[in-house]
């Protein structure tokens, strides 16, 4: 087998093997690091999600980021909204249907202001349209919510009074406020209002598929090597015996050149003047079915 693998086509297989090994590595890899960042996300909500709620300022102040470990975390503000300020985020899907979230600047005791996902609300009848918001409550308000990082700017161009994704910065150009590096999705509010736009689902916590896929991943990495090899053993096999296979029909040919000397010359050998009988012809099947 080893001389079989030694030539170049069947290197050339062994190449091929290896680097499907390699790609098959990685792609497991690759979900086995999917399945670990679903874990660590499930770790932070099921930490955050449902404790009692704490004051904005002990969870997020007013310069830096808000920290991984620190998402979910359920805070409590106090301030009033600036509803003309108000601003619809597109294109955010709810249950498979498409509409809007809407985006409400609370301005806060100490001059800055609190972006605000007050819930989402459905596409408008035409793409020319509106939809209809209920309105936030007016004066001092009470919110309870739990805290996300923004979201990335898409770059798009900018449209009155809506924006691309939730991007803190974008909605602070739009505005010109003071925005808190975070933004809160709302659970509540006190006073309550009449209505509201559709309180946004809690976040999911399943783990997926990705543990399942790389562990395929990873037991289809040797394969490719183990069925060269197997092929590789096979041919090396019908050499073999095919290279036996024209030694025994060497080997019969000068046994009957022998046999027949042999019997040229001993007692055995037919007397002079009497005929030989002849041989009988052996029938093939093939000859049968001629007949």
């Amino acid at each position: 087998m080893w001389q079989v693998l030694r030539r170049p086509r069947w290197l050339g297989y062994l190449a091929l093997a290896v680097l499907f090994a390699v790609i098959t590595a990685g792609l497991g890899s690759w979900q086995w690091h999917r399945h670990q960042g679903r874990v660590e996300d499930r770790a932070v909500v099921e930490a955050n999600y449902g404790q009692a709620p704490v004051p904005l300022d002990e969870a997020l102040g007013r310069e830096g980021e808000l920290a991984d470990p620190q998402r979910w975390t359920r805070v409590e503000a106090t301030g009033r909204y600036l509803a003309d300020e108000q601003h619809l985020v597109r294109n955010r899907p709810y249950e498979g249907v498409f509409g809007y979230e809407v985006l409400v600047p609370l301005a806060l005791p100490d001059g800055s202001a609190l972006a605000v996902d007050r819930g989402w609300v459905r596409n408008a009848p035409t793409a020319q349209q509106l939809p209809d918001v209920p309105d936030a409550p007016t004066g001092e308000v009470t919110v309870t919510g739990w805290l996300l990082p923004p979201e990335r700017d898409l770059g798009r161009a900018p449209v009155q009074g809506q924006l691309a994704s939730i991007s803190v910065d974008g909605l602070a150009a739009a505005t010109g406020l003071d925005l808190r590096p975070a933004y809160l999705v709302l659970e509540g509010e006190q006073p309550a209002p009449a209505s509201r736009p559709e309180p946004l689902p809690a976040p999911d916590t399943g783990l997926g598929s990705h543990l399942a896929y790389a562990l395929q991943w990873w037991l289809t990495v040797p394969v490719g090597v183990v069925l060269v090899l197997v092929m590789a053993r096979r041919e090396a096999q019908d050499e073999a015996l095919a290279g036996s296979g024209r030694g025994r029909d060497t080997a019969d040919v000068d046994g009957g050149d022998r046999s027949l000397v042999g019997a040229s010359s001993g007692a055995s050998a037919t007397p002079p003047g009497r005929r030989r009988p002849p041989r009988s012809r052996k029938v093939r099947i093939w000859d049968e079915e001629d007949v």
